[in-house]
């Protein structure tokens, strides 16, 4: 089957492209990929996943780029799972486990009852393993030298909470919420609202707005369409204009 590129054309030139991270890629290495398979010089994403998170990243190109505040002001939407009894640093499975409580007294219906409550308008901490800056500063380059520095809360929403499974100790859900929401904090504030402690084991992101995660391209389907337009699959209608040969194609130009 041949590989599609998931893309929407700006109205000034440039591309919108719905990319699905893998686990272990910053969303800058998703930026950097693209911009050498493609020869492009200007694209950023719309929302950064964290490395071990995967899903759908929007990436815009060229003059696109002006519409990326847009894509970010979305409602976004993620499969979550979380695991009670334990609590790390960075509330997820990047920074090694320092807590660990039982869980034995812990019911389905309480899980239930505590993911309820944190839906709707809230003030949330970023935590410091994150890119939020301060003082000129990423707040997770303070975190690796164990320096813990005050953070503003940020105004953000949670609109659904919906549990798919829960196996206590793991519990697996939908969230669905606001821009500038952390995941990983919602996850950790349950786990401190139960007294056991929990951190996110998984995460992945599957909706931005009306754009789905099924509708993204691979980075194998990115670079089989680099290597069909550098190999001249198009044949007479390849050209020796590089950006106009990937519009042809249907990818990104500037």
């Amino acid at each position: 089957m041949a590989a599609t590129l998931a893309h929407e054309p700006g109205p000034s030139g440039g591309f919108m492209l719905l990319v699905d991270k893998p686990m272990g890629w910053t969303s800058f290495d998703v930026i950097h990929k693209i911009r050498r398979l493609f020869h492009v010089k200007k694209a950023g994403h719309a929302g950064t996943l964290d490395p071990l998170a995967t899903g759908l990243l929007i990436v815009c190109t060229g003059p696109m780029t002006r519409e990326i505040g847009r894509f970010m002001g979305a409602e976004k939407e993620y499969e979550v799972t979380m695991l009670l009894g334990s609590r790390t640093p960075s509330f997820d499975a990047e920074t090694p486990v320092t807590e660990t409580r039982p869980t034995g007294s812990l019911t389905e219906t309480g899980v239930r009852e505590a993911l309820s409550g944190f839906v709707g308008p809230q003030r949330q901490i970023p935590p410091m393993w994150s890119a939020v800056k301060v003082g000129g500063k990423r707040l997770y380059r303070y975190a690796k030298r164990g320096i813990e520095v005050e953070r503003s809360p940020r105004e953000v929403t949670i609109h659904a909470i919906t549990p798919v499974r829960i196996d206590i100790p793991e519990v697996t859900m939908s969230v669905v919420c606001s821009k500038g929401t952390y995941i990983r904090t919602l996850v950790d504030d349950c786990g401190q609202l139960l007294g056991c402690g929990a951190y996110v084991s998984s995460l992945r992101r599957t909706r931005i707005g009306p754009y789905r995660i099924e509708e993204a391209s691979t980075i194998d389907d990115l670079v089989a369409i680099a290597q069909a337009l550098d190999g001249g699959t198009l044949g007479a209608e390849r050209t020796s204009s590089p950006a106009r040969n990937l519009q042809e194609a249907g990818a990104p130009t500037e």
